[in-house]
């Protein structure tokens, strides 16, 4: 007699550690509310003033959670529908800076890619890891436009004349060279 097995449950789709990850950045990035003089001493405060001005900081984003190879490989538009967006992330405006910060966490959770937004296996491009956070609810397509222009402007200091999303895809690229690009434009943002 055969016997009867319950059907396999359906993959949940593990779109909770990339927003926590977002979120937790958020966070850190919020102004204080509070006086400075209630949660720093006088000796942090004093220290904090005479620092020089940062560089651009390679190890700025956050802590890194790699999402599982389902959530990194389901189609882009799928990220819209995750539970996970809609109690977190809908419609949650970023700045452009937080944009390019994101944009670089996600393109190191996910892998790197050129050549496309995106690879088989789920590694992103400039592009692609912009489509993510847009598709996740955090910023808007202003947002997304404007980090662009940030990137831009960056090449062209540079004096490249090239689109981002196209110097992304060029075969000689490295990993190393696409997240300086994101965080040196993400340094230049704020200072705007």
């Amino acid at each position: 007699m055969p016997t009867l097995t319950a059907p396999a449950p359906a993959p949940v789709i593990d779109a909770a550690s990339l927003i926590a990850d977002i979120e937790r950045y958020l966070v850190e990035q919020a102004p204080r509310t509070a006086h400075p003089l209630v949660t720093k001493t006088t000796a942090e405060l004093v220290a904090e003033a005479l620092a020089a001005p940062a560089a651009v900081d390679e190890q700025q984003a956050p802590g890194l959670t790699a999402p599982s190879r389902l959530w990194r490989i389901i189609p882009d538009w799928a990220l819209a529908l995750t539970p996970a967006r809609r109690l977190h992330g809908a419609g949650r405006q970023i700045t452009v800076t937080q944009h390019l910060q994101l944009t670089a966490l996600v393109i190191q959770q996910y892998g790197w890619h050129r050549g496309g937004l995106r690879s088989h296996g789920g590694a992103r491009c400039i592009l692609g890891a912009q489509a993510v956070l847009y598709r996740l609810g955090y910023g808007d397509e202003e947002t997304a436009v404007a980090a662009g222009r940030a990137m831009q402007s960056v090449l062209r200091r540079r004096g490249i004349d090239e689109a981002y999303h196209a110097w992304n895809d060029r075969p000689d690229r490295t990993l190393d060279e696409v997240l300086h690009l994101i965080r040196e434009a993400a340094h230049a943002a704020k200072e705007n």
